[in-house]
């Protein structure tokens, strides 16, 4: 074998390897920044695409094409211009519209949102696609282009107003039905309970009770809880929860239908997200990380001040009492950030 062939056998393989180390070492170097900042992770996305892109490209030039080159370099060309152009509907629009989304920060990891009809609670952000664990603890992928161009509704962790409907007939009194639908509420723990009267149909009137739920991680439990309370309120109130078409359709007499009461030996506490807990394991994880992702960034802030001040200190004890406050912040840094690497490490295997 002469040396030119071997030379041009080489050169590709050295190429090779040069982008391989060199991607390996960028993803741990943004790797270890990401997970200090809550902003990182798209950027890390971009670069490494790439550096991806850019090292195949560069292994297919050094291959010892000889006078081909040129049309190989033509060729890689036209393909990339034909790949650009019919994937920018898809690829490239679900990046943009995934950059367009992190900057609006609308929702984050941990939010609920629904979106074309799904709900769910957010586990990941990235580049091209969103992905939320349902209802059925199952994870669904939703290219970002379909929370770019979709009405997103997010539910705010500060609370959210919950409700539930009951039909019933026009011989029962409104405000004995209104009474009982508020008492149901305040059963149920909700603030700022109120009723709408939402239809006059022909044979019936259609109630809606609302209730601010403060502890949104509850929100399916809090909603089953809250129909419960409303049958319950309504029974003890001696209205009948049946279609006035019901009781003209069959000859029932004086039967009032309402049952008797039941004592249970089971607990029912009226605060608990245990379901939810199970349904949203991972979306759990990925709100601490992003909590965990926050207080770093306010730390590492505090640090850069800490720094400058330290700077601009002439008085010596005052330069040593902020070099010690400097020292702890460092390390509780270092202390987060061991922790945030645990965490990072349970959601991928979660």
């Amino acid at each position: 074998m002469s040396t030119d062939t071997l030379i041009g056998f080489l050169t590709p393989v050295g190429t090779t390897v040069f982008f391989v180390l060199l991607y390996m070492l960028t993803a741990k170097l943004l790797e270890r920044q990401a997970k200090g900042k809550t902003d990182k992770a798209l950027i890390k996305s971009i670069i490494l695409f790439c550096i991806a892109l850019i090292g195949i490209v560069s292994v297919i030039l050094s291959l010892p094409l000889g006078e081909m080159k040129g049309q190989v370099s033509s060729l890689i060309g036209i393909v990339l211009s034909a790949v650009l152009g019919l994937s920018s509907t898809t690829f490239i629009g679900n990046a943009l519209a995934g950059i367009a989304l992190k900057m609006r920060r609308s929702f984050k990891p941990g939010d609920f949102i629904t979106v074309d009809g799904i709900f769910g609670r957010v586990t990941e952000q990235g580049l091209f696609h969103t992905e939320i664990q349902t209802i059925d603890r199952d994870l669904t992928s939703l290219p970002n282009m379909t929370l770019a161009t979709n009405s997103v509704k997010v539910t705010r962790s500060s609370g959210t107003f919950i409700s539930a409907e009951v039909s019933l007939g026009y011989d029962v009194n409104r405000k004995k039905i209104e009474e009982a639908l508020l008492k149901a509420a305040k059963e149920t723990g909700l603030e700022d309970a109120f009723v709408h009267i939402i239809s006059l149909g022909d044979f019936s009137i259609v109630y809606r009770v609302h209730g601010l739920l403060k502890e949104v991680k509850s929100i399916m439990t809090a909603k089953s809880r809250l129909i419960g309370q409303v049958i319950d309120s309504l029974h003890e109130a001696k209205i009948e929860i049946v279609s006035p078409n019901f009781m003209n359709q069959k000859q029932v007499g004086d039967t009032v239908f309402i049952p008797k009461s039941y004592r249970t030996n089971i607990v029912e506490e009226k605060k608990t997200d245990a379901p939810e807990k199970a349904i949203f394991d991972k979306a759990e994880e990925a709100e601490k990380v992003e909590a965990s992702k926050e207080r770093m960034v306010d730390l590492e802030k505090k640090i850069k001040d800490t720094q400058q001040q330290i700077k601009e200190s002439e008085d010596a004890a005052t330069k040593e009492k902020l070099e010690k406050k400097l020292a702890a912040s460092k390390e509780l840094h270092k202390r987060m950030m061991d922790k945030l690497d645990e965490k990072v490490e349970k959601l991928d295997n979660t």
